[in-house]
């Protein structure tokens, strides 16, 4: 994945090495020219997080562009919903074939998620750095 991903935002509130942009995220259907006419379309405003050293010339209000590569998008996909598929198809495979009880295969196999996502939160952090937004 060669391509980045930008969203257009306003400068937030700057802190000590980090950058928090607000930017608006749309649906492919709130950028549509029908959009007000329809029910579907969704906007929703989020809250970015640039870590960089150097913000001093940047100021709250500033209007900037903060993009990702694609290759940091299709990582953050891969930790949030690939391993903790694999992880509960493979719980329950493993469950139901050592109790032959689909209940408990299916329980245990949500319960599996639990201390995954619980890594996930605790090594949150350390991933942060790696997989961040960039002012371009």
């Amino acid at each position: 994945m060669n391509h980045k991903i930008r969203h257009e935002g306003i400068i937030d509130s700057i802190e000590e090495g980090c950058v928090h942009v607000r930017i608006l995220q749309t649906s492919a259907c709130a950028a549509c020219k029908v959009a007000g006419y329809c029910n579907a379309a969704e906007a929703k405003e989020k809250i970015v997080d640039v870590f960089q050293t150097d913000s001093s010339a940047l100021r709250v209000g500033d209007a900037v562009t903060v993009s990702a590569s694609g290759d940091v998008a299709a990582r953050a996909l891969l930790w949030a919903f690939g391993f903790p598929f694999l992880l509960m198809i493979a719980v329950l495979v493993l469950v139901l074939w050592q109790t032959h009880d689909e209940g408990v295969a299916a329980i245990s196999g949500l319960l599996s998620l639990i201390p995954y996502y619980g890594l996930l939160f605790l090594l949150r952090h350390r991933m942060r750095r790696k997989m961040a937004f960039v002012i371009e």
